[in-house]
């Protein structure tokens, strides 16, 4: 098989631990080492994604080494993989909205800083590099440099995954400039692996099942990268919180159940630099069975929040791939449901999955 090369934009904890992780799995080829949904999709591995370019805008990473820039402050991912390929260096992007005002008056290690390099053409950088995909880690609220970053994958002739809450493939105008340019894309807002998520939907999906009622939702999350700093911005966390509720409303909808403005909550709470790379995630469920007893859950998940991310990010590079190579075009639905919080469709988890597993088999027709 050919490699899948891929260009990146935004060089910050959960590219570092993507990174990290094709390094990883080339050392440990076993199927049974752990954090791999599909290790084969369609006839590719974790072990052939090769990165070709990467862009960022912070002066620490910008003309270093991907393999450098991923260590570099102010990331904070755990290092599982010291020993790194150094790969191509990274290249000056487009500021626009990517960065606030808060991030840049934070302490150093917990911010951004901008590098004073002219910003680079990307659509010539990304056709020179011979990248087939560009993956979005932009910060959340980057409204009008993912625009930017899109049109530039289109213009180039490359296949887009947009990882953020700033909606893309969800949206039908979107979408249909990358089904014009005959290129697939997946989005938006990467879900984790074992992140909140999924659980909020398989918690609530498994109530439905099992007849009850759910009369409340709450997920609060807490970290401290600089996703949870960033988002201390209450104007660049609309799109996210929308995203998040997105998860758990959606499993109302697909059953015809109205849900009221008031009986969810789903989105970060606040941002401790103590916990680093560390999410923690709170759920409370609040639900009524038979003879309308009440049955209350509460649950604590904490996690590796960019390893997490990382691991259904490796899988979503592939479903690209091969969405390509089966001239499939515009949003993929079965792999934006099960890999994304706010798809252009959503799918129950089985049905999410199912739609994957015919991916990972080639066995796909037409665009879901």
């Amino acid at each position: 098989m050919s490699k899948i090369k891929v260009a990146v934009v935004g060089v910050g904890n959960c590219f570092s631990a993507l990174y990290q992780g094709f390094e990883y799995y080339k050392l440990n080829k076993d199927v049974s080492v752990p954090g791999l949904m599909f290790p084969d999709i369609g006839g590719y591995a974790p072990t052939d994604i090769q990165v070709v370019a990467a862009f960022d805008v912070d002066r620490r990473k910008v003309g270093q080494p991907v393999g450098k820039a991923i260590f570099a402050k102010p990331n904070c991912a755990r290092v599982f993989a010291p020993t790194v390929p150094a790969g191509p260096k990274v290249l000056m992007g487009q500021v626009l909205d990517g960065v606030s005002e808060h991030m840049l008056e934070v302490p150093e290690d917990q911010g951004f800083r901008l590098s004073t390099a002219k910003p680079v053409d990307v659509v010539k950088a990304l056709r020179d590099s011979g990248a087939d995909i560009l993956i979005n880690y932009l910060p959340v609220g980057s409204q009008l440099a993912t625009e930017f970053y899109a049109d530039a994958a289109i213009e180039a002739g490359v296949a887009f995954l947009n990882c953020i809450p700033v909606f893309i493939a969800s949206n039908p105008k979107w979408e249909k400039k990358f089904a014009d340019a005959k290129l697939p894309i997946i989005g938006d807002d990467m879900r984790s692996a074992f992140g909140a998520s999924i659980v909020s939907q398989v918690m609530q999906e498994l109530a439905f099942d099992r007849g009850f009622v759910v009369d409340f939702h709450q997920q609060i999350n807490i970290g401290g990268n600089t996703d949870f700093n960033n988002m201390m911005v209450h104007k660049r966390l609309e799109s996210k919180k929308k995203s998040k509720e997105n998860v758990i409303r959606a499993q109302n909808d697909l059953r015809g159940i109205e849900v009221p403005a008031d009986s969810l909550f789903a989105g970060p709470s606040t941002y401790i630099p103590y916990l680093h790379d560390n999410k923690v995630a709170y759920f409370n469920l609040r639900l009524r069975g038979f003879g309308d007893a009440p049955v209350d859950v509460d649950i604590k998940l904490s996690v590796q929040d960019s390893e997490n991310s990382a691991g259904v990010v490796i899988d979503a590079i592939r479903y690209l791939k091969v969405a390509h190579e089966l001239g499939i075009v515009g949003a993929l639905r079965g792999p934006s449901a099960w890999t994304q919080k706010t798809p252009p469709q959503q799918m129950t988890y089985a049905d999410a999955k199912s739609a994957c597993e015919a991916f990972a088999l080639r066995k796909v027709l037409t665009a879901v």
